[in-house]
């Protein structure tokens, strides 16, 4: 009788587990996968393996194999996407790619799959459902911009991954909760795949990814609220999107002229040393003098607290700066004073290799704090970099590079103020605590370009 009971027992696990592994398609979707075969799949770059069992297809990880795509046949455009997703390790990294592509002769004649992946990180990092753009330009939405939302996965079980493409909008959603927001213009249609990531260590062997109930819907598409306060990493130049809009986000450069903008010595934009043409406003390089040739340029507005976003090329040696909380009551001959957002080009200009312990570096608080970046997070010389400074209503500030936050600080506390008495504006009394102030491009001698200036007031 008892061996009778466990035969049961274990009969019924098994059901369960294949009625867990069925697809429950939803109303409008269509589903990817037939539970029984990959037609319809095809493999592509690395040497993982893929396979079928219970209606569920499993990667399994490969030693010194190159990352690995099982994609659809199909190109896909406008859809919203939904499957299951557990991994047994919390060190097997994977993702799911959207409207991507495949260069057989890329890395190295190996093939190479490209465009953008919702994340699936097990890690302590928690960055799952951020969004990377494999095989390209590496992270556009990192989890540290939606903090709040980074959730631990939950390995050895199913987790639930929802992405939304429509016209130039990304979306992410995991296990419910909304993720990230990319708008971007590359990539109207593409592949759909399933990755298991390249592996060196020999304990990773052998382990496995599971992917169940992939479904997708085509017709009759209409994008998902998202939260409000999300911020929105929006790659078309100097356009708000209505999300941003009704979300209290403005546009302090309209891309064709330099409204919003003048002189940090005169009522009016300066005459010379500023362009305006091709969607930015740059400052045209001189002989490298600090506000020698055109000077710098404030905002005629005046900011407490805000969300203030902007993107940055520079040419090699390049220096500027985004300055902010600038009253431009003090006495200077050079650059007006306030907080400075470090625009550098550290491999090359000499002011990296000075002050304190790198805080004259790209991104740092000029002088007072420096940014700790990993290169990898820092696009090159000539590409565009993306910058946001956030200053909360209790004072504190964070500096972000290209989605990583790289410093944070509480304006006025005694730690900040330490720091001032011992740097180059100690001698201005109260340095950088006043309530509000301009926000600053400088003009340091250098071509520099911005563009994507927009600002939330908090």
């Amino acid at each position: 009788m008892k061996n009778n009971l466990k035969i049961w027992i274990l009969a019924g696990v098994t059901t369960l587990g294949m009625q867990a592994a069925s697809a429950q398609i939803k109303p409008g979707y269509t589903s990817l996968f037939d539970g029984k075969t990959l037609k319809g799949w095809k493999k592509l770059a690395g040497n993982a393996e893929y396979a079928v069992d219970n209606g569920v297809i499993i990667g399994t990880a490969v030693l010194n194999s190159g990352n690995t795509f099982l994609v659809t046949e199909k190109e896909y455009g406008d859809f919203v996407l939904e499957l299951d997703v557990m991994t047994e390790s919390n060190l097997t990294n994977s993702g799911v790619q959207v409207r991507s592509h495949y260069d057989p002769a890329g890395h190295e004649g190996k093939g190479l799959v490209y465009g953008k992946q919702c994340e699936v990180d097990p890690s302590d990092r928690s960055w799952t459902g951020g969004i990377y753009d494999e095989g390209r330009r590496d992270w556009l939405y990192p989890m540290e911009l939606n903090a709040k939302a980074r959730e631990l996965w939950k390995t050895g079980e199913y987790n639930h991954i929802k992405v939304e493409c429509i016209g130039n909008v990304t979306k992410t959603w995991v296990n419910g909760i909304a993720k990230a927001f990319v708008v971007d213009t590359l990539d109207n249609k593409g592949f759909i795949g399933l990755q298991v990531h390249a592996i060196s260590e020999a304990g990773q062997a052998g382990k496995k990814i599971f992917f169940k109930n992939i479904q997708i819907k085509t017709g009759k598409l209409s994008p998902q609220p998202f939260a409000e306060d999300t911020y929105v990493v929006n790659l078309m130049p100097n356009k708000l999107t209505d999300f941003e809009e009704h979300g209290g986000w403005k546009l302090l450069f309209d891309g064709k002229s330099n409204k919003g903008w003048h002189s940090a010595t005169a009522a009016t934009f300066p005459a010379k040393g500023w362009s305006v043409k091709g969607g930015t406003i740059s400052v045209l390089g001189s002989v490298g003098g600090e506000a020698t040739n055109g000077g710098d340029i404030v905002t005629d507005g005046e900011y407490a607290a805000f969300d203030l976003s902007f993107e940055f090329k520079m040419v090699t040696g390049a220096n500027s700066g985004v300055k902010y909380f600038v009253t431009l009551s003090e006495k200077t001959s050079g650059s007006a004073i306030g907080l400075e957002y470090q625009v550098l080009d550290d491999a090359v200009h000499p002011d990296a290799k000075l002050g304190r312990d790198g805080n004259r570096t790209l991104a740092s608080l000029y002088d007072l704090i420096p940014a700790k970046k990993q290169a990898r997070f820092v696009h090159p010389i000539g590409a565009w970099n993306i910058g946001r400074i956030v200053v909360y209503p209790n004072n504190h500030v964070e500096h972000y590079l290209n989605g990583i936050k790289v410093l944070e600080y509480d304006r006025g506390s005694q730690a900040y103020r330490d720091l001032v008495a011992i740097s180059k504006y100690k001698i201005w009394k109260d340095f950088g605590e006043a309530p509000k102030g301009h926000l600053l491009l400088q003009d340091h001698g250098f071509d520099v370009n911005y563009r994507n200036i927009k600002i939330k007031q908090l």
